[in-house]
């Protein structure tokens, strides 16, 4: 609401914001991971005692981000650094207004076909964007095809990973691919794919390839942790540094090496960096831990066929001892369900437990989790969230743990419900 009221008292609001930062201004788009890459940015460079603008509640159309301006925003101060998360969507948008500094681009996964369209256009989006400002520096996940076209006369810094160790019970990664095809038209091979169409690419026509990252790392993948092994080369010699994140999963793996990469580039040393990486609390459904009378409740936003598949790769039946999954067909969660039918959640189909199915499409969550070969005879459907809630945490018992899975929408009812 602050913002829409800012945008209504003034339409160039946001280009405000270069008046008030002091050193640079930060960007973060892509499919998954925007909201968790630019919370750990914000953490580190807050760890550094440094003033900085972001919009943690993961609000990233325009009217969201110019909230955050108008709520933060105290007279005579100014900020040292401003992270912002952007839709990709609203990416060319915000550029109207602000000249930023850099923009770290995540991936790109299909999400939300009715809003966004296929990959292509999303990228298309992205690339009108950084036109507008050609000094701008770009950093890029190297393991995705689809971004190695953007920014071609930008100054362009590559993270990536050269290996994945998995110290997991669950290894082998089934997210669906995303048809992405090189830019002779040619198929990209793999010498190593991570999950969907992320890995070491290349194209046996062209000899077109994965870019060699300059923040490259090898990750060791834990049940409840992540280690990462990076190199680089500040003036030109290579260095090693270990971090370790408290975050799970591969997902999150490549979000800590995306937010380290922007933080080592900016001159935060390594103490500071695992300092913040130890310290960072989750946000808004990322991976977001909380207790309630004495039982652990795990959030685990889903919302597309890549990142529901990543976060059902994380469920351990031994630590998660009930699962209910909150499915809405909101505008904000994309209309079209029929993602259920791509994710992996045969993945769930030994689950030794009963699980329970809530929102507005709770039934074809139930109709999914039967053909993924879940025995129907213990899906259990609530269609209303708060009774949902109540009924999962009243069938464990203390310091045991609750996982949920809500699209977004219905992750913004349980925010209120859980308060």
């Amino acid at each position: 609401m602050p913002g829409l009221v800012a945008l209504k008292i003034s339409k160039r609001f946001l280009s405000f914001l270069s008046k008030y930062c002091e050193k640079d201004i930060l960007t973060i788009t892509g499919t998954n991971g925007k909201t968790t890459t630019a919370g750990l940015a914000a953490h580190i460079l807050k760890t550094a005692d440094n003033t900085v603008l972001h919009n943690e509640k993961g609000a990233n159309m325009l009217s969201g981000i110019a909230s955050s301006l108008a709520v933060s925003y105290k007279p005579f101060s100014k900020f040292d650094y401003a992270v912002l998360e952007s839709d990709e969507a609203y990416l060319t948008k915000l550029y109207d207004y602000i000249n930023a500094d850099y923009l770290l681009v995540t991936n790109l996964f299909r999400d939300q076909l009715d809003r966004y369209g296929e990959l292509d256009t999303t990228a298309k989006k992205i690339q009108e964007a950084i036109e507008k400002n050609r000094n701008l520096k770009l950093f890029i996940n190297a393991d995705d095809p689809m971004l190695s076209e953007l920014g071609a006369g930008n100054r362009k810094i590559f993270f990536g990973f050269d290996n994945i160790t998995y110290k997991t019970s669950l290894k082998d990664s089934l997210s669906p691919a995303e048809a992405v095809v090189c830019p002779c038209k040619s198929d990209f091979s793999y010498e190593k794919r991570y999950y969907a169409h992320i890995g070491k690419y290349f194209c046996e026509n062209c000899g077109r390839k994965r870019p060699e990252p300059d923040y490259r790392a090898y990750a060791v993948i834990y049940d409840d942790y992540s280690e990462i092994y990076l190199k680089y080369r500040p003036n030109g010699e290579e260095k090693e540094l270990y971090f370790k994140t408290p975050l799970v999963g591969l997902y999150n793996a490549y979000n800590a090496l995306a937010a380290i990469s922007i933080a080592l580039e900016l001159g935060i040393s390594h103490e500071i960096i695992q300092k913040s990486l130890e310290s960072y609390k989750s946000v808004f459904g990322r991976a977001e831990k909380r207790v309630i009378d004495g039982k652990n409740i795990l959030i685990q936003l889903i919302k597309n066929p890549t990142g529901a598949s990543e976060v059902l790769r994380t469920v351990n039946k031994n630590t998660s001892k009930k699962l209910l999954i909150i499915i809405n067909d909101n505008y904000a969660d994309g209309r079209d369900v029929s993602w259920l039918w791509d994710a992996d959640f045969e993945l769930l189909k030994d689950y030794p437990e009963n699980i329970i199915v809530s929102g507005t499409r709770a039934y074809d969550m139930a109709v999914r989790m039967k053909y993924a070969g879940f025995d129907f005879s213990k899906i259990e459907v609530k269609n209303d969230i708060k009774e949902a809630i109540k009924y999962a945490l009243s069938g464990i018992n203390p310091g045991e743990q609750l996982l949920i899975m809500p699209t977004y929408t219905a992750l913004l009812e349980m925010q209120k419900i859980l308060r």
